[in-house]
């Protein structure tokens, strides 16, 4: 029995899977650092509506394709801080700021060593 585009899908788990799987060509160097960014955007055009009824799995494979080589293309010409596909992105910017008295307050204690006093 031949299985369907979705359980052959179901088998993929990895960026370059989904790339070969589909036959977008793509820079290794690029996936490597952005792989996440874009599985997470392929998902995000399949849910956002992006995909109208087919007809068959060729339809289906020749839609999916698409948008996939879309996401890839977009980490080919941007980055993930300016595409904002995870929350961190979305919330600070692509920016963290961690306090100093946050760093401080998350270090063990330490003795004092011997002979003298510690003062905040």
């Amino acid at each position: 029995m031949d299985e369907t585009l979705t359980q052959r899908l179901k088998a993929l788990s990895s960026a370059e899977d989904f790339l070969g799987f589909f036959g977008v060509q793509y820079d290794a160097p690029v996936v490597h650092v952005n792989r996440l960014h874009i599985l997470k955007r392929f998902f995000q055009y399949l849910r956002a509506g992006a995909t109208p009824p087919v007809e068959s799995d060729v339809d289906m494979f020749r839609r999916y394709r698409e948008l996939l080589t879309r996401a890839y293309q977009d980490f080919v010409e941007s980055t993930p801080a300016r595409e904002k596909v995870f929350k961190v992105f979305q919330d600070t910017d692509g920016t963290q700021h961690v306090g100093l008295a946050s760093l401080r307050a998350s270090l063990p204690a330490r003795p004092a060593p011997a002979g003298q006093t510690v003062t905040s």
